[in-house]
């Protein structure tokens, strides 16, 4: 087109516009289609089917299956696990999944473990039992929120301090669904232990202590930040195919014992996370 009598070649300006604005709109659509590639999929479809196995596991605990409710919310760890390292492997970190990763947490580690927990237990206390359970949930939505400020802020886990602030809501999940993993293993129907580990007030404790430990600013450890050297991953593979071995052989007694390994390291971080223990720069 003529612009005052002129042809565009008259005005070189013009015609760069327009070619740069070609490039960006060229750009702006392989950028979406880069977003639909199936590596910036995976992690968030792992983090869905992390979020459908808690909804499950509530599933279950209403129907009064509860050995397939633990399994449910152990799945949901699983996925949530493999999502993340799914993410960092493809480079496919993203706020989008950061968010989705949040409400997924509070489903399978929030509102499941307490529902499971109130259908088998708390419910003989009536109201009190239903407030013990929203207590969990406030506590992990709590915990959830400050995870994703300090992500955003860049003061979470990192290489050189592999440690989270409190403990994270996947693990507070396994714990507080410790009495009832107890009961699977040493406790029949109407046995001693299994009665005693199914009172409310044996609930309501290790709830009120799982709340506090996610809230608090305890140092515990990250498992996504611990890295292992070349020579020690054939090792580590074997142990993880041994592991995966003993949770099909000897499922509850493999969980019942990584968690108590779990829960004693946590002083063992809190030593190490002390100032004295950090290493200091080299000038």
């Amino acid at each position: 087109a003529e612009l005052k009598g002129q042809t565009l070649q008259d005005y070189p300006e013009e015609r760069i516009s327009r070619r740069k604005r070609a490039r960006q709109i060229v750009a702006a659509r392989l950028e979406k289609l880069e977003d639909l590639s199936i590596g910036k999929l995976v992690p968030s479809t792992l983090t869905l089917l992390g979020l459908c196995s808690g909804a499950t596991a509530i599933r279950f605990s209403l129907e009064n299956e509860f050995k397939g409710a633990r399994a449910g919310v152990v799945g949901a760890a699983g996925s949530d696990m493999l999502a993340g390292r799914a993410a960092r492997l493809l480079g496919a970190d993203s706020r989008f999944g950061a968010q989705l990763d949040s409400l997924a947490d509070l489903v399978s580690f929030g509102l499941a473990p307490a529902v499971i927990m109130y259908v088998w237990s708390l419910s003989r206390m009536g109201d009190a039992g239903w407030v013990a359970a929203l207590i969990f949930c406030a506590c992990s939505a709590i915990r959830l929120a400050r995870f994703n400020v300090q992500a955003a802020r860049d003061e979470g886990a990192t290489t050189a301090h592999p440690y989270f602030t409190g403990l994270p809501t996947p693990a507070a999940a396994c714990l507080v669904l410790f009495p009832l993993l107890i009961s699977f293993q040493w406790g029949s129907g109407d046995g001693a232990l299994a009665a005693m580990v199914r009172e409310p007030v044996v609930v309501g404790v290790m709830i009120a202590v799982t709340s506090v430990l996610m809230v608090s600013k305890l140092p515990t450890p990250s498992i996504k930040y611990m890295r292992l050297q070349r020579q020690h991953r054939i090792l580590a593979g074997l142990f993880f195919a041994a592991l995966g071995g003993a949770l099909i052989a000897w499922p509850w007694a493999t969980l019942t014992i990584g968690l108590l390994i779990y829960v004693g390291s946590i002083p063992l971080a809190i030593l190490l996370s002390h100032p004295r223990h950090e290493t200091k720069p080299v000038a």
